[in-house]
């Protein structure tokens, strides 16, 4: 084969991964891609609705900044997307696929609303919430406890084992309010609306401050696990190569299962602040989609708890946005998801820039 037929079979874009670019090109990147996903949302709407871009975006900022109770709102949702986020994330940087989280949230939830339901007239105010605190907790352990040992001791696909877990505890709640709700609606009230046993207090006046509070401090705690601690270091090895980690006398099963009580525990935590904290009640979709949108979240950060606070805080801020759209222009709420899926369809796509390259081949010249 001539020199001339080697270069007519060269492919014209040869991909290869990157050596570790600094940090701050990494995230030129990223802020690339956010701008031009806003440019191509813009003709989007502009062609689909007639609308000014500009008026579409003011919407979406006005559905996160316009009043005081918004802003909040942006602050509760993101803290807890963020701890439902650091829970999964020990599990996934373990490559434990974890899709549970929604139903360990959920039993946890349901755990707390039981307790304010059948001992809240019963305890001080103080010892329920602490009963509650506890009771979610182990819920979300078990529940997060019962795929880890099968994985553990039978070799059970976690993925699907997770998932089916959130369906059973969906029908656990539905089974609950059937009983606690004897009108047959099939919807549970505010619980202890009376008395607010139960309830978490505002701190100075703020409903959600508290909350919030308590996120920030997982975080904190959580970096320093995952950084810093031994636990975390074995956690990164199992999920590097568990035959690197057996072959330096790490026990893997042990670190499957202690890291899962970690995730389960967690996601307690999540439940019990959203029964306690925010909504005071129980439903099937109290957690609302979030235990599959902290993946993204988890993914998206790098399993970065510190970094989890801005992608958190990005998704929760379309969320919110995207519905202020459909409210204030009277559109389709479709627009508003379309438009908050072409902003995250580029803010994951840029991904692949930030690891990989693109080498056009070379023109030659005659020989």
């Amino acid at each position: 084969m001539t020199k001339t037929d080697k270069r007519a079979h060269e492919p014209l874009i040869h991909i290869t991964k990157r050596n570790q670019i600094p940090w701050w090109k990494s995230w030129m990147i990223r802020a690339a891609a956010i701008i031009l996903a806003l440019v191509v949302g813009a003709i989007f709407v502009m062609l689909m609705t007639g609308y000014n871009p500009l008026q579409v975006y003011s919407a979406m900022l006005d559905g996160n900044f316009k009043s005081s109770r918004k802003f909040w709102m942006l602050l509760q949702n993101t803290s807890i997307l963020l701890c439902i986020s650091l829970a999964v994330t020990p599990a996934f940087k373990m490559r434990f696929w974890n899709t549970g989280a929604e139903g360990q949230v959920l039993v946890g939830a349901l755990a707390s609303a039981a307790m304010m339901f059948y001992v809240g007239d019963r305890l001080n105010n103080a010892v329920l919430i602490i009963v509650m605190l506890i009771a979610s907790i182990a819920a979300g352990v078990i529940w997060a406890v019962l795929p880890a040992y099968f994985k553990a001791k039978w070799n059970t696909n976690e993925t699907l084992f997770t998932l089916m877990m959130n369906y059973v505890a969906m029908q656990l709640v539905g089974f609950a309010i059937m009983i606690w709700v004897p009108s047959g609606s099939n919807v549970m009230g505010v619980i202890n609306s009376k008395t607010e046993s139960g309830w978490l207090p505002n701190v100075f006046g703020q409903k959600y401050l508290i909350n919030i509070l308590i996120v920030v401090a997982v975080t904190v705690l959580m970096f320093i696990y995952l950084r810093y601690s031994k636990h975390g270091y074995e956690i990164a090895v199992v999920g590097e190569s568990e035959n690197t980690a057996k072959y330096i006398g790490i026990n893997v099963k042990r670190v499957i299962i202690r890291t899962m009580v970690l995730s389960g525990a967690v996601c307690g935590l999540a439940g019990f602040l959203l029964v306690s904290g925010t909504h005071h009640t129980v439903s099937k979709n109290i957690v609302g989609g979030m235990g599959f949108t902290a993946i993204m979240v988890s993914w998206l950060a790098k399993f970065n708890p510190i970094l989890m606070v801005l992608t958190s805080g990005l998704i929760i801020f379309l969320q919110q946005g995207a519905g202020e759209i459909a409210t204030q222009l009277a559109l389709n709420e479709s627009i508003s998801d379309i438009l908050t899926g072409i902003i995250l369809f580029f803010i994951i796509g840029c991904e692949f820039f930030v690891h990989y390259k693109m080498n056009f081949r070379a023109k030659h010249g005659k020989d």
